[in-house]
């Protein structure tokens, strides 16, 4: 991940309470240790929509 997302991303979860501040760590987290991180992106973004 470069400067720019991780720049993106720190602004996004800064608007987050704390409680879901942390859970969003842990999912990110998950997503950045996974070997199919952009299959759970994509299930994420749907979930969104």
């Amino acid at each position: 991940m470069d400067n720019l997302d991780m720049k993106k991303l720190m602004n996004l979860l800064s608007t987050v309470d704390k409680e879901n501040l942390q859970k969003s760590m842990e999912i990110a987290d998950k997503i950045m240790k996974s070997d199919n991180r952009e299959e759970i992106i994509n299930k994420l973004k749907k979930n969104l929509e």
